[in-house]
């Protein structure tokens, strides 16, 4: 009888491991986003740290040539600005130059919320592109079945994302047309959605047949993203973005609140460029952000557990082939495409006075960021910088 309890008691503890085992196991199982409750929204995770430390010598060498790059790129230190280079993750080069506010007199810094203009864009997608992986949204879903009185049958979630949506710049026919808008009035996403129902606001093209770069598609797919999450696009950007990133210097300009906060922009010659009807609209725009965030942005956008793959190979497709050519446009992102098979990924933005330039270079695991608040075209040169990198076909002029 000893014998049996004994035995019984052995079992019982070579179960009681086991089940431990296992309760252990199925910690370290991590939900899809397709597998969250419908009442969880799907996150960006911060990218787990990259075990490839670049060395002295090697950060040492680039650091040079950047810098070297950076000098004759803005002479006496004339960007007004942010600039990083990173690569794995460690930043290999930084650089803030300026002043954020030229009555103020406050530098710019690490911690200095920039309007990042159309790099937006990409941040924007970003979110669409989680909810798409969480089944939440549809790349082809027609955008009807999304916002009331969308007049648009044929667009889609892609053709939003790829500019072949058709539909007209805000900025056109809102300033051009008469009778079409108040301009001493704010602009709102829903004024935008109002005025295509309302005002007989014809596609430019037909839907798919041709790429066209259009802030419009934003706007709507800030609008859908407020319509899946329930939240404001402000909300919603905190919530899938910001905060689980750490991304503690960005934010989405509320223009009726955040007036007093934001960095003013400037014309080359450092005359403000004043709030104009414009500026309450966003998604195409209207993120501030700093190069130190934007990389933790990068970093995760480019982990594994980011997209599915079959998405993520999505995200990098050539959508404007209508000419042949080297410039595409895929979903939130800009690229070129060489026939070596060589690719090139970035997006730049321009919104009054600020300028951004965001590239990504997966391959090489390289980030380049520039953000400046005064008008310059310098902003974009940055671009060269990629060949210190990889076998990227752009003139070394600036750089040698």
């Amino acid at each position: 009888m000893t014998l049996i309890k004994k035995a019984n008691i052995a079992q019982l503890l070579v179960l009681s491991l086991a089940i431990t085992s296992c309760a252990k196991e199925i910690k370290k199982v991590e939900l899809t986003d397709a597998q969250l409750p419908k009442n969880v929204l799907p996150i960006l995770k911060p990218a787990a740290k990259d075990s490839t430390e670049l060395t002295a010598t090697y950060i040492q060498e680039k650091r040079a040539k950047i810098d070297a790059f950076y000098k004759k790129n803005w002479p006496n230190n004339t960007m007004n600005g942010s600039f990083l280079v990173a690569q794995n993750g460690q930043i290999i080069y930084e650089k803030y130059n300026g002043l954020a506010n030229l009555r103020d007199k406050d530098t710019i810094t690490s911690e200095t919320p920039l309007h990042i203009a159309s790099v937006s864009k990409v941040l924007t997608a970003t979110v669409i592109l989680k909810l798409v992986n969480a089944k939440r949204l549809d790349l082809d879903q027609k955008v009807t079945t999304l916002l009331d009185r969308f007049p648009y049958p044929d667009v889609t979630v892609r053709t939003l994302l790829n500019h072949r949506s058709g539909i007209r710049n805000y900025s056109y026919f809102t300033d051009r047309k008469a009778n079409i808008w108040d301009r001493h009035k704010t602009l709102t996403n829903q004024d935008l959605l109002d005025l295509m129902a309302t005002k007989n606001i014809g596609l430019e093209f037909r839907t798919d047949s041709r790429f066209a770069y259009c802030n419009t598609n934003y706007a709507m797919l800030a609008l859908i993203i407020e319509k899946v999450t329930q939240l404001s696009y402000i909300e919603a950007m905190n919530k899938m973005l910001f905060q689980p990133l750490g991304m503690t210097h960005s934010f989405v300009c509320d223009i009726k609140k955040d007036k007093k906060r934001i960095v003013p922009s400037y014309k080359a010659n450092k005359v403000e460029i004043g709030i104009d009807y414009l500026d309450g609209v966003y998604g195409d725009k209207n993120i501030y952000s700093t190069p130190r965030d934007l990389l933790k942005f990068d970093l995760a956008r480019n982990a594994k557990n980011f997209l599915e793959p079959g998405l993520w190979e999505q995200v990098f497709k050539p959508y404007s082939n209508e000419r042949k050519g080297t410039k595409n446009y895929g979903l939130g992102i800009r690229m070129i495409n060489w026939e070596t098979g060589q690719n090139f990924y970035f997006h730049n933005g321009w919104w009054h006075g600020n300028t951004s330039s965001y590239i990504t270079l997966p391959k090489e695991k390289v980030t380049i960021i520039a953000l400046s608040n005064k008008m310059t075209k310098n902003t974009y040169a940055v671009r060269k910088l990629a060949t210190l990198f990889g076998d990227y076909p752009f003139k070394l002029d600036d750089i040698e």
